[in-house]
């Protein structure tokens, strides 16, 4: 009998032992609560607490991620955008931050969603759809940047948050998907146009320089003409000084050869005795044999 009592409080005490035995993972901190009291912070590792009286509470410290939900958010202009977020956060590692997170918030992934979804809210409200959609950036700012204020005394980091979407209504998205359209049709005339306009200024550059060709040669060929008649007008005064007379008659008889003029012949002279009279050259007498 005696025996059987002592192998029983043997085994009832290896039962309390092990119901009192708790491991924290890297991954998480504890709270100590005794008789419903906060009695001690407690590291990654091996503790034993009193069954019954101690009450160990495990917090997660890594990094998570909460759905804000999709809701629907009237804009600026009237419009309804179908709005998503997703806030990522994580519970500081020290005594302070992890009590906050248990004592100060009743449950804080439920409070950020419903703090994220108000946000949204009263940021959207202020956007037109369109400035909405192209200031994602500085909307993720301001919603981290309150969430961070809101926050603070829960003992949470908010990492960063992220919009998944803003849908506007699917006659809106039909709507503008053809204004985008319209403006890159726009965009592609322009860039036709000015390649006509390029490939038009080429070819009358091209002409131009053609014509400034023809007149160069021109140039060059009144110059060579005029450097002709300039050394005959030189031949002309060189060897025909004091003898205009002649001159003149030769000239007369050349245009009167070139229109074909007729010269009559008196009997008994010789050709060139003619054209020697008409030029003032005195006669040729025959040679006589």
């Amino acid at each position: 009998m005696d025996a059987f009592v002592v192998i029983l409080i043997a085994a009832a005490a290896l039962f309390f032992f092990f119901s009192g035995i708790r491991i924290i993972r890297p991954t998480h901190r504890g709270l100590l609560e005794r008789l419903g009291k906060y009695n001690g912070y407690c590291d990654p590792g091996f503790h034993w607490i009193i069954p019954v009286v101690d009450h160990l509470v495990q917090v997660n410290t890594t990094e998570q991620m909460i759905d804000a939900e999709p809701q629907e958010i009237i804009t600026n202009d009237n419009l309804n955008a179908r709005v998503d977020a997703q806030v990522y956060f994580k519970v500081i590692q020290n005594e302070e931050s992890v009590k906050a997170s248990q004592y100060n918030v009743a449950n804080y992934s439920y409070q950020i969603v419903n703090l994220a979804r108000t946000t949204l809210r009263n940021i959207i409200g202020t956007l037109t759809l369109k400035s909405a959609n192209s200031e994602r950036g500085k909307i993720n700012d301001e919603l981290h940047r309150i969430l961070s204020v809101e926050t603070s005394k829960w003992g949470l980091e908010i990492v960063r948050t992220e919009l998944k979407e803003i849908d506007p209504p699917k006659d809106v998205q039909e709507t503008m998907n053809k204004v985008v359209k319209a403006e890159n049709e726009k965009i592609a005339a322009i860039d036709f146009a000015t390649a006509q306009e390029t490939q038009a200024d080429g070819l009358k550059r091209s002409k131009i320089k053609e014509a400034e060709g023809v007149k160069q040669a021109k140039i060059l060929t009144a110059e060579g003409e005029a450097g002709a008649i300039a050394l005959v007008n030189e031949a002309a005064e060189k060897y025909f000084v004091g003898n205009a007379v002649v001159l003149r008659k030769l000239e007369a008889v050349e245009r009167a050869l070139q229109h074909n003029a007729k010269i009559v012949l008196p009997e008994g002279k010789e050709l060139i005795n003619v054209i020697g009279d008409m030029a003032g050259v005195p006669a040729v007498i025959p040679f006589k044999k």
